[in-house]
């Protein structure tokens, strides 16, 4: 590829619509910052050539000029002179020197209508050379936090991890089965206590039944025997 044809299609291109296709964005920026620093020097160097040729076209230009009007002056003199053959010769001497200024008047214009147009591309191009050097900045710094968090991720879903909260599981489980074996004696254990409480509540009723029995009893008697005559 020339180096004209693939400044055009650099300056051209639709960033954009490159790093959307891009399976490696980062490596993509960084080749295409690598391709326009490089296209960038080759230009700035034809740039420098053709500058440096339209100076010696303008150099070149100048003494034909000045031999323009040499010619110019020799078939006048030739003319004051009556010597029609020699201001013939001049004159056609002339002609040729001014064809030749002509041509280079033509090329020392296309070249300045190319630099133009190539300064106005240069432009663009660092422009695209800043821009894909910031993209290539946030693409970068995207892709750390990117890779630290895929990072913990694979840390969070490693298998050691679900081992240890399996475990977790297991520690758990186990903890629930020793505090039901808790609860279950403890309910046992209130049962059993609730039941001998009862029977203990029936015998100290009947115990104090019977005392108040005996005590009726004696008191009835005691006072039989208070009211006997003496």
């Amino acid at each position: 590829m020339g180096i004209f044809s693939r400044f055009t299609d650099i300056v051209n291109a639709n960033i954009n619509s490159i790093l959307d296709k891009a399976e490696d964005p980062e490596k993509l920026v960084r080749l295409m910052i690598q391709e326009m620093e490089d296209t960038l020097v080759e230009v700035r160097s034809t740039a420098a050539r053709a500058i440096a040729d339209r100076k010696e076209i303008t150099r070149t230009l100048t003494g034909l000029e000045a031999e323009s009007r040499d010619w110019q002056s020799k078939a006048e003199l030739a003319l004051d002179k009556e010597r029609e053959d020699l201001a013939k010769a001049a004159l056609a001497e002339k002609a040729r020197v001014v064809n030749a200024a002509d041509a280079l008047r033509s090329q020392h214009q296309s070249l300045g209508d190319g630099l133009e147009r190539l300064n106005e591309d240069i432009v663009r191009l660092e422009e695209k050379l800043l821009d894909a050097k910031t993209r290539q900045q946030a693409i970068l710094a995207r892709q750390q936090t990117a890779s630290r968090r895929l990072e913990v991720r694979k840390r969070l879903h490693s298998a050691r991890i679900d081992d240890a909260f399996i475990k977790f599981d297991q520690f758990e489980r186990r903890v629930d089965d020793m505090e039901a074996y808790v609860e279950a004696y403890d309910m046992g254990s209130k049962a059993k206590k609730g039941l001998q409480d009862e029977f203990a509540e029936l015998e100290a009723e009947d115990a104090v039944a019977k005392e108040l029995r005996e005590l009726k009893s004696k008191r009835a008697g005691q006072k039989s025997g208070g009211n006997t005559p003496a």
